[in-house]
């Protein structure tokens, strides 16, 4: 069995991406790693060359303008990596710049890897995510984050990123995945204020399709308030990934974060405390199609 990581990146060091942490925390399982790297305005190219250079390959793009809308770029620029990837390996791990795998899981997703490796019906690996807010303390607590999400696919070209790079499908359809006992740690909304500020404008470039002008504007006329834009959130109790350590004890911002609050609507109220009485989301968007884990 042989496995390719990938993964696509710009600009990491000016909006304080964790990616190094990203793709370090995926190599123990992959044989190889593709990263399209986009033109950026900063040293993000040399960040990844000098992570493992014998495991690592770069592929330098420019990203595609005209894409401004739903963050169809990201998908773009997903699709690219994938396709860099040689015939031969089996299975391809696909890891966001802001997302991390805890080395706990390793071991679990590499067997997962293995026991699905002939069942031709599998199409991908579906993992479980925490979402974190604010800081490494908090995670979102609501059903405004996905719970999971595929991030291990076969190595078969017909699949394609979908959307703005949440998931994949194949020829348009979902694919059929099986769950593995693993979760993927998203830090996408932990940075200080000033860089989560210019991350989210420069986010709306390729959302909303506004200007650059106008995004760079709004990004240094104030900081991101977290404390004003959570639905819910809970408190995190547990460990972080090994790589992710340096980063946290960097750390130096606090927010006002009250676990009491729950800013939803009625609607959304309602349904959240019948998640919470009954284990059970209901009327939950599932890009995939689950199928049983073989037993033991």
């Amino acid at each position: 069995m042989k496995v390719c990581g990938f993964t696509f990146i710009r600009n990491a060091q000016k909006f304080d991406f964790p990616v190094v942490e990203a793709i370090n925390s995926v190599l123990p399982v992959c044989d190889h790693f593709i990263v399209a790297v986009g033109k950026s305005e900063d040293n993000t190219r040399q960040m990844i060359q000098n992570i493992s250079p014998e495991k690592i390959t770069i592929i330098d793009t420019v990203w595609n303008d005209s894409l401004k809308k739903g963050g169809e770029v990201y998908a773009d620029e997903t699709n690219k990596a994938f396709a860099a990837i040689p015939d031969e390996f089996d299975w391809c791990f696909y890891i966001q710049g802001d997302e991390v795998l805890h080395e706990k899981y390793l071991e679990e997703v590499h067997k997962s890897m293995l026991k699905n490796l002939n069942r031709k019906e599998v199409e991908g690996l579906l993992f479980g995510f925490r979402h974190f807010y604010g800081t490494f303390d908090f995670v979102g607590d609501c059903r405004h984050w996905y719970r999971n999400e595929i991030r291990v696919v076969r190595n078969d070209k017909t699949i394609q990123s979908y959307r703005d790079a949440q998931g994949f499908r194949k020829n348009g359809e979902k694919l059929k995945v099986v769950p593995v006992n693993a979760e993927i740690y998203h830090y996408g909304w932990v940075r200080h204020p000033r860089f989560m500020q210019e991350k989210v404008e420069s986010v709306k470039l390729f959302y909303d399709g506004i200007s650059q002008t106008d995004a760079e504007k709004k990004a240094t006329e104030h900081e991101f308030n977290y404390s004003g834009e959570y639905d819910a959130l809970a408190r995190f109790d547990g460990t972080h990934p090994k790589v992710m350590l340096e980063r946290i004890k960097r750390l130096n911002w606090q927010v006002d974060i009250d676990l009491n609050k729950i800013n939803m609507n009625l609607k959304y109220r309602i349904l959240y405390k019948i998640e919470k009485w009954f284990g059970v989301r209901l009327f939950e968007y599932r890009n995939y199609k689950l199928l049983k884990n073989l037993a033991e």
